[in-house]
């Protein structure tokens, strides 16, 4: 094949460049530019609602904190209490298992949970029913935005 150049093509041909060469700029415009930027958008105001969120935690946690636990008294068990609040939020499909842990104390397992949805449970375990977090391994799954959790929680003595 000889020298190939856009001079020597036919008018028809030279036509069907432009055109095709203006085809796949359109192409990675609407294709892949345009979904890439709705995708930052989104991000940003994710970001951005995660942000105020964080403000609005940071005001509101030393009073949270120092008026201390609130408890309901409802004299159920410690797995009572933390098995139902996770299936109110939306948790109970994540529950692989719990098992006591020493005087007062419960491990948990959790798979595929949503992390906010998660951390929100946890926090209002605390603020409800004085149960805390002793200790906690919560790993990625690979999905975004879900863990899987080794949690034991714990009441303080009565």
């Amino acid at each position: 094949m000889a020298g190939f150049s856009f001079n020597t093509m036919s008018e028809r041909e030279r036509r069907m460049v432009l055109f095709g060469g203006i085809a796949v700029v359109l192409l990675l415009a609407f294709g892949v530019i345009l979904p890439l930027d709705q995708k930052v958008v989104q991000a940003r105001k994710r970001l951005a609602q995660k942000t105020t969120d964080l403000a609005w935690m940071r005001e509101v946690g030393p009073e949270l904190a120092a008026s201390g636990p609130i408890r309901v008294a409802t004299g159920q068990s410690l797995l009572a209490i933390a098995d139902q609040s996770a299936r109110e939020s939306d948790l109970g499909s994540s529950i692989a298992g719990s098992d006591p842990s020493g005087t007062g104390g419960l491990r948990m397992r959790l798979e595929k949970a949503p992390f906010d949805t998660l951390v929100t449970w946890l926090a209002r375990l605390s603020t409800q029913n004085g149960v805390r977090v002793e200790s906690a391994t919560i790993d990625s799954t690979g999905t975004p935005g879900t863990v899987n959790a080794a949690i034991v929680l714990h009441t303080p003595p009565e």
